[in-house]
C-alpha cells in the first residue's frame, strides 16, 4: 500500500475517532495538532494536545479494545498517518526502538494519569 493512502488531513474540530469506537490503528501526527479529550455531553475535557511526531490510538491497536477518548483536530491542515495493526506488529518486530518508544509513551501516560487520579482522591 502506498504511504499516501495512509495519510489523512483534518481541519479544526474534525473528529478523528470517538471514545467507545473500535479501531485497530494508531495515528502519528505529521503536521498540526490533535487534542485527546473526554466528552461528556457539551463538556469537553482535554487530556493532552499532541503535535508533530507524537502518536495516539496505540492502546486500541495493541489490545483491540474500544477507544478510551476522542481525538479531535486542533489546528488547520493537520496531517496524520494511520498505522494499522499489521504494520504496527511489523514495526514492533523489526524495529526494537519503535517498540521502546511506544512503551515509553504508554508508561509516561499511565504515570501522569495515576498522578492526576491520586491528587483527585487525596483530601
Amino acid at each position: 500500500m502506498a504511504i499516501e493512502k495512509c495519510i489523512n488531513e483534518f481541519d479544526v474540530g474534525d473528529v478523528i475517532f470517538e471514545e467507545g469506537s473500535t479501531g485497530r490503528e494508531l495515528f502519528v501526527v505529521l503536521d498540526g495538532q490533535v487534542e485527546i479529550a473526554k466528552i461528556n455531553g457539551a463538556r469537553k475535557t482535554v487530556i493532552v494536545t499532541l503535535g508533530k511526531g507524537e502518536f495516539f490510538g496505540e492502546m486500541a491497536v495493541i489490545d483491540g479494545s474500544a477507544r478510551s477518548a476522542t481525538a479531535i483536530c486542533a489546528a488547520p491542515h493537520t496531517r496524520v498517518m494511520r498505522i494499522n495493526h499489521a504494520r504496527f506488529v511489523y514495526l514492533v518486530s523489526q524495529q526494537p526502538a519503535f517498540a521502546l518508544m511506544v512503551m515509553d509513551a504508554l508508561s509516561k501516560r499511565l504515570r501522569a494519569s495515576n498522578a492526576v487520579n491520586y491528587r483527585a482522591a487525596t483530601p
